[in-house]
């Protein structure tokens, strides 16, 4: 049998979400479940009621992504979980593809290649992923130490690491995702990357990343500087 996949979309005030949604749904995957975590929306939420007889839609107060989407994993049946934001696209074969990379790999998380998209879905760039770092596994532990290599929503995570490494850390509404993946390096955990481009990654005014990048660039340091010698404990281990 094929294994379930959670697609967990989290939701707060999007104008893309139907976009979202119908990537998701789009999948040619056919074990796939797409829950939508509304993170306590004011508006566009009317925007769901087409996609409400085929999607599992969870309300909650608002209280920032790490919050939803560790929400929607414990709501989740699936093996494993992929995350999208609800600004982004899934291409139709990011599910299919991804699995078989993992089942190949006996790999509990992977991530892979991606594009990025203007507001009006437009490719912008194609292909994004650094894979002069990607490829070599000593570079991808070593970028950690200034950069985070890894687009989150095209990462698959079985959904067994959380029990190892537990949930996503509320206390980090903007660095929450590479706190876990610095969690899951020094956990042990192979993190093997598959170069197919399966997600697009939309660049627009109302993005976070944008409106909030002064808040992001503290705490991205704040979090890099804990896992810093952690990591150079790795890279040592790894050279010798």
């Amino acid at each position: 049998m094929r294994p379930l996949v959670s697609i967990i979309i989290p939701f707060y005030n999007c104008t893309y979400i139907e976009q979202a949604v119908q990537s998701a749904l789009n999948q040619t995957y056919s074990a796939v479940e797409v829950i939508v975590v509304d993170d306590g929306s004011t508006s566009h939420v009317d925007r769901l009621s087409p996609y409400l007889p085929y999607i599992q839609y969870l309300g909650k107060e608002n209280g920032g992504t790490a919050t939803a989407l560790n929400h929607g994993i414990l709501h989740a049946a699936g093996e494993y979980i992929a995350w999208l934001s609800s600004d982004d696209l899934l291409y139709p074969e990011k599910v299919s593809h991804q699995v078989a990379f993992m089942r190949d790999q006996h790999a509990r998380i992977s991530h892979t290649n991606f594009n990025y998209i203007d507001s009006g879905g437009n490719v912008t760039q194609y292909h994004v992923a650094p894979l002069s770092v990607l490829n070599n596994p000593i570079d991808f532990y070593r970028c950690f130490l200034n950069a985070n290599p890894v687009n989150g929503c095209t990462v698959m995570i079985k959904k067994e690491l959380f029990q190892t490494i537990g949930l996503f850390d509320v206390n980090l509404p903007y660095t929450h995702d590479l706190d876990f993946w610095l969690r899951t390096i020094q956990s042990g955990a192979q993190f093997p990357f598959l170069n197919d481009t399966l997600t697009a990654y939309r660049w627009h005014d109302a993005m976070g990343t944008l409106r909030h990048q002064e808040k992001i660039q503290g705490e991205y340091k704040q979090t890099q500087s804990r896992a810093r010698e952690p990591l150079l404990q790795i890279l040592a281990r790894s050279n010798m």
